[in-house]
């Protein structure tokens, strides 16, 4: 087996992986608030990934922190949108996120490239299939699409960032550490009582936490552990190996894969209208990306 091919086992194994992050998620959204699933997942991230701040130069830190800012709101729209709808549909309107870079384009003056026109009609197909498999449009699948929105402006800003980054993965490290104090910042702010009047509620706040977190343990060691810490050396040794049209067409069949566990996992199940509807927006997901300059701008970013 050649290095090439090695890379591309190693990306469909990280797209594997990244699919099964939506029905994990959705799993814990019966029990967790959206902003205890990110902090708890980020927070073990950070811990596990600490050792590339260690003597981390200033303006990858700075990076990381802009990147982290922007990634928690990402998290936070879709988890969000998680507890509101299926880990598949969820998955399906996430992944539309590879088409906000090149409309940011046209938003800056530029038209849109013949691909991307035929991306956004198989799109918008693929949507209104969803839609009409799944019932109409709601709550939760507007905040996923803002998810989407701000997954794409985060791909944008990190194409800027880590063309400047002196480490990479001090940069990655630093953005996830943020993300987790941002959850927290968040939690603190709107859930954890405060104040003396409410010490006997805080105490029975955290008691109820922590046997919570005693029972998910295993889905939040999986999320934090193997689907953000681990995956990103994988991905980061499998982009190196691979050309950007390989990377870019094995990363559009993630909610492909997150509807396939979603089924296994969770008992989600689609009719033949959900997955033309898939089949539409996947289309139209390798088309935007394919002969695009350069690799994914997506490396290195946890989904």
């Amino acid at each position: 087996m050649n290095q090439q091919l090695r890379g591309i086992c190693a990306l469909v194994v990280v797209v594997l992986v990244w699919g099964t992050t939506f029905p994990a998620m959705k799993d814990l959204t019966a029990t967790f608030s959206p902003v205890w699933i990110i902090l708890v997942r980020f927070a073990l991230a950070a811990l596990i990934l600490a050792p590339f701040l260690w003597r981390a130069r200033r303006p990858d830190l700075l990076s990381g922190v802009v990147l982290g800012l922007v990634l928690f709101f990402c998290y936070l729209f879709q988890v969000e949108g998680l507890a509101l709808t299926s880990s598949n549909r969820n998955a399906f309107i996430t992944g539309l996120n590879v088409l906000v870079v090149p409309l940011l384009g046209v938003l800056g003056g530029r038209l849109p490239e013949r691909r991307i026109v035929v991306a956004l009609v198989l799109a918008l197909a693929g949507l209104a299939a969803l839609c009409w498999d799944g019932g109409a449009w709601g709550r939760g699948d507007t905040l996923a699409l803002l998810g989407a929105l701000c997954f794409g402006v985060y791909v944008k800003v990190m194409e800027i960032r880590t063309r400047q980054a002196l480490r990479l993965m001090s940069v990655t490290a630093a953005q996830i550490a943020t993300v987790a104090v941002c959850a927290a910042l968040w939690r603190l702010a709107r859930e954890v009582p405060l104040g003396l009047g409410a010490a006997e509620d805080g105490v029975n706040y955290w008691q109820s936490i922590g046997s919570q977190l005693a029972q998910y343990w295993p889905n939040f060691a999986y999320l934090g552990v193997v689907c953000t810490a681990a995956i990103i050396s994988m991905q980061a040794w499998g982009q190196a190996r691979t050309s950007a049209n390989e990377a870019a067409v094995i990363y559009a069949f993630e909610p492909g894969a997150a509807a396939f566990f979603g089924f296994f996992w969770l008992g989600e199940a689609m009719t033949g209208r959900g997955w033309l509807g898939a089949a539409l927006l996947i289309s139209g997901m390798i088309v935007s990306q394919w002969n695009t300059e350069g690799r994914p701008a997506a490396a290195l970013a946890p989904e």
